[in-house]
């Protein structure tokens, strides 16, 4: 994964995420930092600019 230059998750990289659960698309939560799997109901952290993209590492949400 890149990472820009200030640290934060450049959301070009969604074109080549996908989530590791469903396979299916992702969506960026800027405010909190998250890649969102809706149909998982699974939001992945974003630690300095890097998508966590580890089930067990995953929020549920709902």
């Amino acid at each position: 994964m890149t990472q820009s230059k200030t640290g934060h998750f450049d959301p070009h990289m969604l074109e080549a995420l996908v989530c590791p659960c469903t396979h299916g698309n992702l969506e960026y939560d800027a405010q909190n930092q998250e890649l969102i799997s809706k149909r998982a109901n699974l939001a992945f952290p974003i630690r300095e600019g890097i998508p966590v993209m580890l089930i067990d590492e995953a929020r549920k949400i709902e």
